[in-house]
């Protein structure tokens, strides 16, 4: 299986990837062996993510995710968790100072 996946980073960013293991690409996002840009925003949580068949469907929905604004994409993880986390909560905060 592959996923396209979404993180939140410890500054409150949000960081889009691939992978074919997402429990071991979050651990590795973790122990500082992960994308560049994680590296210096840890610690991140896994906020989203969507599963394919294929390393090319993933990838193709990454780069989709990608172009996305961060207010699209916030809707998109509240969409799957709809429960109050870190995510919403701090979207909240943000929406009533708009």
């Amino acid at each position: 299986m592959n996923y396209t996946y979404i993180v939140q980073c410890g500054d409150g960013s949000l960081y889009t990837g691939w992978t074919n293991n997402i429990e071991k690409r979050i651990s590795d996002h973790n122990n500082g062996k992960g994308a560049k840009y994680t590296k210096t925003r840890l610690p991140v949580a896994l906020v989203y993510y969507e599963e394919f068949s294929t390393k090319e469907e993933a990838m193709r929905r990454e780069w989709e995710i990608k172009q996305m604004s961060r207010k699209e994409k916030k809707r998109l993880v509240l969409r799957q968790t709809p429960e109050t986390d870190q995510v919403g909560e701090r979207d909240r905060r943000e929406e009533k100072k708009d």
